[in-house]
């Protein structure tokens, strides 16, 4: 059974830093695309960054030069590091995983920039 569970959510201080964590569980990811989304209360999920199983990357412009996606096959695992974080930036983030005509999803983890 597949299991995608994130982590390192929490409440930060403007220009703070956060470092999120995805582990997926259940079988080999090394193929498939991973990523990161979040929902902000009274939006529409938004894009934050993508990594191909290649470590070909891809950033949404709001998050570009303060952000960076990566990932660790051996631990079926995939990082956000954000920085210079702003209450614009409050939202729960979500984990995607995406190969093989599937797609995952985590349960999120709540992330809230505030003074």
């Amino acid at each position: 059974q597949v299991q995608v569970v994130e982590s390192g959510g929490g409440l930060v201080q403007p220009g703070g830093s956060l470092r999120l964590s995805c582990a997926a569980s259940g079988r080999s990811f090394s193929r498939y695309a991973m990523g990161w989304y979040r929902q902000a209360p009274g939006k529409q999920r938004e894009l934050v960054a993508t990594i191909s199983s290649l470590g070909r990357t891809n950033y949404a412009d709001s998050v570009k030069g303060r952000s960076s996606i990566s990932r660790d096959n051996a631990k079926n695992t995939v990082y956000l590091q954000m920085n210079s974080l702003q209450p614009e930036d409050t939202a729960v983030y979500y984990c995607n995983l995406v190969g093989d005509g599937t797609n995952y999803w985590g349960q999120g983890t709540q992330v809230t920039v505030s003074s």
